[in-house]
């Protein structure tokens, strides 16, 4: 067997897809709470194109039995990441099915308890790591039609990709048929369980729109999902190429890693973007919404063929949302978002070398610089060349794998257009044309009065008040009015005061969250203007202004605590936990500071999100309040699957430990932890 395993080397691994195309996967799932694992049947059908004797298919420290080729019993070995199939086969139509068992490390995520009635269980196999929930394949260029079954809890929503051929329920369980049409690479394969209400759209081409939530969450639906047809419907008409997939849904989720993920046909996204309607000023899901439906042409329809193409899906699929949001917002809105992703670029491309056509390149290069490419491109040839282009693109390498050059290719065909040098300058060199960029910029009135302020931040204010004045009094755009706050920050109020009563009188809640910040502490003069921002429809300028005022005006604490005793914020909680935190901290406060104070903890348990737990222990840190539960709770963050929550915990732990009677404390607590948080706990305490 160890003479097997030294014959199959990676370059012969890299050969499959030329010898093997798999076509069809069909798999019976079972998903097991209580242990966390995930185990069924697969079968997978396939052409042998030419003989080859062992096929791989990715697979993560799994277990397998019962494994048959066309119902025949085959050799296999595992060696932990790869389930190996031995045989001489021929030339040919295959199937190969087995049965496998796995409790994944990564990827199939278990939120919440059955016992506490907010169970949910997602997947995440971005990049090449489906393979550790479900056997398939981490090259992006095995292409793949899956059929998924699922059987789970009657009482509980499974959502998978494709369209829902068929749910029968039996017994305790219900079985959720999903059926895909067309191939798909094997990171885009997804599936969501919870306790889920649905509305549905149609899009105007006839397409069956799907928008999920959780039950608890149905006054917050249209906020969330603002927008999210007319999204579509501009997307389609835009890239002039039908959407490619039976139907769209979208789930919002709890702990997901990142802002969403464009599993083909059924985005999941961060329950942070499930807001009200004064949340949706700070937190609102348009950008992402519509950059995920953009993945579903660029990334799933068409697929990078590796990582120095990575451009292909995040700078199309953020190139296509900015458009989406020009058609909701305007043309300041566009040329704005373009302007602070040039500056970001041109500040980051100080440190930061590595160009577009990198794999190892930053998101922020990848995605906006990206971006920006095709902002240019689309000026150089025109609109018209540019559609045709990419429609083409799009027709011709449908649900297959490309690199810059085959979309390069559809743009000369349609344009007399140096391809070449466009990609040295933009693709291959790390630095931003900002000349370039400046003279596009331009053509956007706003960003011209933006450009003006840009050449007047070294000048005294003597100078450029009037200058200032004039901006804040005017009709301009209010990202320039915001750069004019910007350039007060290091000035003192007696010499900005007319200017802040304008900005303030603009009645922008952006511009005074802009003001909010302004200032360490509120100047007693501004402090009747500054009371005003309180009421303001943001969560964000509420938070910073509570706190402002409460630091600012001791005299003042409890009336403010008062006044804003009610607040609850996003669904995070970001305004009660502060509440709470400002009345621990406030003596003679009239409350009760053990309900204050149990209330504060719980914020900090496994019943929240790690948002809601971080803010809770970050103030139960400040107020420097230790007990059990807290040294439990901070224990269990240290083991939590968002990386950023578990090193905030790792480092809290560090800095607290430092104190002889807390780390005591710490090693009284940690003989009851569970094994995996006592072993982290021991590995810290010894540091």
């Amino acid at each position: 067997m160890k003479y097997i395993f030294l014959f199959l080397t990676s370059f012969i691994f890299a050969q499959q897809t030329q010898s093997v195309d798999f076509k069809i996967a069909k798999g019976q799932l079972f998903v097991n709470p209580k242990d966390k694992t995930i185990a069924g049947t697969i079968t997978y059908h396939f052409n042998v194109l030419r003989p080859i004797d062992t096929i791989k298919i990715d697979a993560q420290n799994m277990q397998f039995t019962n494994v048959k080729l066309n119902d025949k019993p085959i050799s296999f070995v595992t060696n932990g990441k790869q389930l190996l199939l031995i045989y001489p086969f021929k030339k040919g139509k295959k199937w190969v099915q087995f049965f496998y068992e796995a409790k994944p490390k990564q990827t199939l995520y278990f939120i919440g308890s059955e016992a506490n009635a907010n169970l949910q269980i997602w997947t995440q196999g971005q990049g090449k790591y489906t393979s550790h929930w479900f056997p398939s394949f981490d090259d992006v260029n095995e292409k793949v039609v899956f059929n998924l079954e699922i059987i789970f809890d009657k009482n509980y929503q499974v959502i998978a990709n494709g369209t829902l051929k068929e749910k029968i329920t039996n017994g305790n369980n219900t079985y959720w048929r999903y059926r895909m049409q067309k191939p798909m690479s094997s990171y885009l394969l997804m599936m969501a369980i919870g306790k889920f209400d649905k509305k549905t759209q149609q899009s105007n081409s006839g397409v069956p729109l799907e928008w999920y939530y959780e039950p608890k969450d149905a006054a917050f639906f249209e906020p969330t999902y603002r927008h999210s047809e007319a999204i579509f419907n501009f997307l389609e008409k835009e890239i002039g190429v039908k959407y490619p997939w039976g139907n769209y849904k979208q789930v919002p989720v709890r702990d997901f890693l990142y802002a969403g993920m464009e599993n083909t046909s059924a985005t999941t996204f961060s329950s942070r973007y499930v807001v009200d309607s004064v949340g949706f000023n700070d937190r609102k899901y348009t950008n992402v919404n519509a950059h995920e439906l953009a993945h579903q042409w660029f990334g799933d329809l068409v697929t990078a063929e590796s990582g120095k193409h990575h451009w292909l899906q995040e700078g199309f699929a953020t190139y296509y949302a900015l458009l989406a949001e020009k058609e909701l917002y305007g043309e300041d809105y566009f040329y704005s978002y373009l302007y602070e992703k040039a500056q970001q670029l041109k500040f980051a491309s100080r440190t930061d070398t590595i160009p577009v056509l990198n794999a190892k390149a930053s998101s922020l290069t990848f995605y906006e610089k990206g971006a920006w490419a095709l902002f240019v491109l689309h000026q150089k040839i025109g609109d018209k060349a540019f559609k045709k282009a990419i429609k083409n693109y799009l027709k011709k390498h449908a649900f297959q794998t490309v690199n810059t050059n085959d979309f390069f290719a559809e743009i000369e065909k349609v344009a007399a257009f140096d391809t070449k040098l466009f990609s040295k300058v933009w693709l291959e060199d790390y630095k931003f044309n900002t000349l370039e960029a400046n003279d596009l910029l331009k053509k956007n009135a706003a960003i011209k009065v933006q450009l003006e302020l840009d050449q007047l931040r070294n000048t005294p204010l003597a100078e450029k008040k009037d200058f200032l004045m004039k901006v804040l009094q005017s009709d301009v755009y209010y990202t320039v009015k915001e750069s004019v706050i910007f350039q007060l920050r290091k000035e003192s109020y007696d010499d900005i005061k007319e200017l802040l009563a304008v900005a303030m009188a603009t009645k922008n809640w952006s511009i005074r969250q802009k003001i909010a910040n302004l200032f360490p502490k509120v100047p007693e003069a501004f402090k009747a203007d500054y009371e005003t921002l309180l009421t303001d429809a943001s969560y964000q300028t509420q938070e910073i202004a509570l706190f402002q005022l409460w630091n600012s005006f001791e005299n003042d604490r409890i009336r403010y605590l008062d006044q804003t005793k009610n607040w609850k914020g996003f669904n995070d909680y970001n305004l009660r936990i502060l509440w709470l935190a400002l009345a621990l901290n406030t003596p003679n406060y009239n409350a009760d500071a053990a309900a204050l104070s149990k209330e504060l903890i719980q914020y900090s348990s496994l019943d929240f999100e790690a948002s809601t737990r971080q803010n809770a222990l970050e103030s139960l840190i400040f107020l420097d309040f230790f007990n059990t539960t807290v040294w439990k709770n901070l224990a269990n963050a240290t083991t939590h699957h968002l990386w950023q929550f578990s090193k905030f915990a790792r480092d809290a732990i560090r800095k607290q430990i430092k104190q002889e009677n807390k780390r005591k404390a710490l090693q009284e607590v940690a003989l009851d932890l569970p094994p995996k948080e006592q072993e982290i706990i021991n590995r810290l305490l010894n540091e």
